[in-house]
């Protein structure tokens, strides 16, 4: 039996179990999935040694250890490298700790054919997801890629707001925060493309009316496509929003399983159908509704 893990904090309400459960289930293998609940960094730390040790075969990483976790590495990856974050780490045959991120080539993956055609992004958000939405958009040949967040103030030094240099090296451009700029307003509504990348919706987490309430749907083309990473609840306000005016909307539960697959296939050279994993994520979402 091989032994895998989620660290992070809080894990409790996670569905990687079932997700990877199922995968286990399809490949007729005896292995094991268990949450790990780390609050602090040494908590991290004692993990990532039980993987340099062997005791078990990967880690997966979720928030707020992801870019603690590329730095604990012994080697990075170069789709952890380019995001500064990693979400799965694996040991390789000569007891290194490699780090990974599947985030951006799970979420490019999922958008594919939604996407045919954007030339514009907007990403709401400056923490790791937010990195790893733009390369996302990267992977999918949009170039154009804005990102706001609450913390990016109009009174404050655009080189003071926190992450933004980040963004910048990424290739993204910080705008002030859509909700008080009237210029970022304007320039976010000729998007094809918003990435919703806050836990503003997220069930337990507050400001997702007020997320909804900052962008200027009337001005969004009837075209543009709204992804909102959160995938509990399925119905977050921005995709309520997004779905009354008729546009193309839809939550991270497919991303979730999509990075979930591509980290399955680190740990064991095979990728499982996602139709399989997507099913069982459902299936553990409705349990909990």
């Amino acid at each position: 039996m091989s032994h895998f893990i989620l660290i992070g904090h809080p894990v409790g309400h996670s569905l990687s179990p079932a997700i990877h459960r199922a995968a286990y289930a399809w490949l007729s293998a005896n292995h094991d999935y268990q949450l790990v609940d780390a609050p602090e960094q040494a908590a991290v730390e004692a993990q990532v040694e039980r993987l340099r040790r062997g005791e078990i075969e990967g880690a997966n990483v979720t928030v707020p250890h992801k870019r603690l976790a590329l730095s604990l590495a012994d080697r990075v990856d170069p789709s952890a490298q380019r995001i500064g974050a990693a979400n799965t780490l694996a040991r390789n045959e000569a007891g290194e700790v490699v780090a990974y991120n599947t985030d951006a080539l799970g979420l490019a993956d999922v958008l594919g054919e939604m996407t045919s055609g954007v030339s514009r992004a907007v990403v709401l958000g400056n923490g790791g997801a937010a990195l790893g939405a733009i390369v996302a958009c990267q992977h999918l040949a949009i170039t154009d890629i804005v990102v706001t967040a609450r913390a990016f103030k109009d009174d404050v030094a655009r080189d003071a707001w926190p992450h933004s240099a980040e963004f910048a090296e990424l290739g993204a451009e910080p705008l002030a925060w859509v909700g008080s700029s009237a210029s970022t307003r304007q320039q976010v509504a000729g998007a094809g493309l918003v990435l919703q990348a806050t836990s503003a919706g997220m069930k337990g987490a507050e400001g997702g009316e007020a997320l909804a309430d900052a962008l200027p749907w009337d001005d969004f083309s009837p075209s543009t496509v709204v992804y909102d990473l959160v995938y509990n609840p399925p119905e977050t306000p921005v995709l309520a929003r997004a779905r009354e005016r008729g546009l193309v909307a839809e939550g991270g539960l497919s991303m979730l399983v999509a990075q979930a697959q591509l980290a399955i296939r680190i740990w064991l050279g095979v990728l499982p159908p996602r139709s399989e994993l997507l099913l069982a994520a459902r299936q553990a979402l409705e349990g909990r509704q």
